[in-house]
């Protein structure tokens, strides 16, 4: 029976996700019945954890920080232990937005405007035309994100607070009117595209993770042409980041715009969240993969050198 060390917690601005995620998939592992399962809330001595526990899988279901950065995968990689997912250079270079952009733009997928700055110059002056969007490096889940709009006289003082926690660089983007879409990979297969609708300002943590917080229209009502091409580019971006398993690439259309060009792809996310208010456990549905078969198949797809 293969023993599989679930990894949830952590430490980062997702910590209460990744717990959420992590007890639904061991708990659909447990159900499949065929796994040995171990729950693991992961603390900085995961190393010594996994040396005396000794499972033969690692399913990584931690967001943000060490998780989702290519450290824990690094790990993984000098323990031998095979890990679903993405692997280090992926992850790493996912979850720092600035230079996945630069990489995604030389793959023809197209992402907005904008420029990194320090947290001290984004709060001291409007760096773009209002409005606009402030947003940490390297965070997830929409956590630390500022819509900055018309009647906004300043930018967010927020930033400039001694218990900021999000980095002292943050990206400064144009906002893109219209609908929030995104697009689930799993192996080589681009699945479905849903809409998100949140019933809050915007999708942000809150809209994420509570329930009732978004509406999820699935399929995506938009075109065919526009549903394809968000199929398409998600498929390019995983590849071109180097992504394994599953991703999720999340896209801003301005549908005032004709065609295709007002599609922008924001990022891809290696470590999607796997909770019952989920996008990619909900696309996998629709494409008719049951939950505990899409946590199965995370863990068959699992290994070394990703």
């Amino acid at each position: 029976m293969k023993h599989v060390a679930v990894l949830m917690g952590g430490w980062s601005a997702e910590r209460e996700v990744s717990l959420r995620s992590g007890k639904a998939c061991a708990d659909a592992l447990e159900r499949a019945g065929s796994y040995r399962v171990s729950r693991i809330d992961v603390t900085r001595d995961i190393a010594a954890t996994l040396a005396a526990l000794k499972p033969d899988v690692a399913l990584n279901v931690l967001h943000g920080r060490p998780g989702e950065d290519g450290t824990l995968q690094g790990l993984l990689e000098i323990l031998g232990l095979p890990y679903t997912h993405s692997g280090v250079m992926a992850s790493a270079v996912a979850m720092q937005k600035d230079i996945a952009k630069t990489v995604l733009k030389a793959a023809n997928v197209p992402v907005p405007g904008g420029m990194v700055v320090t947290r001290q110059e984004a709060a001291s002056g409007h760096l773009l035309p209002k409005p606009y969007v402030i947003k940490p490096v390297a965070e997830g889940s929409s956590v630390g994100v500022f819509i900055v709009r018309e009647d906004h006289k300043h930018p967010p003082q927020e930033l400039t607070r001694a218990d900021w926690t999000f980095g002292e660089r943050v990206l400064v983007e144009p906002f893109i009117p219209g609908k929030e879409l995104t697009c689930a990979v799993m192996g080589e297969q681009a699945l479905g595209v849903i809409e998100i609708v949140p019933t809050t300002k915007f999708y942000d943590y809150e809209s994420k993770y509570a329930p009732g917080g978004s509406k999820h229209l699935l399929p995506a009502p938009v075109s065919p042409e526009i549903y394809e091409e968000c199929r398409r580019l998600s498929l390019a971006a995983h590849r071109a980041l180097g992504c394994r398993g599953v991703s999720r690439t999340d896209f801003r259309y301005d549908d005032s715009l004709g065609g295709t060009k007002g599609l922008a792809c924001l990022e891809v996310n290696t470590q999607p969240g796997m909770t019952e208010t989920s996008l990619v456990p909900e696309l996998a549905a629709y494409a008719g993969i049951e939950f505990e078969e899409l946590v199965r198949w995370m863990v068959e797809d699992a290994s070394l050198d990703r």
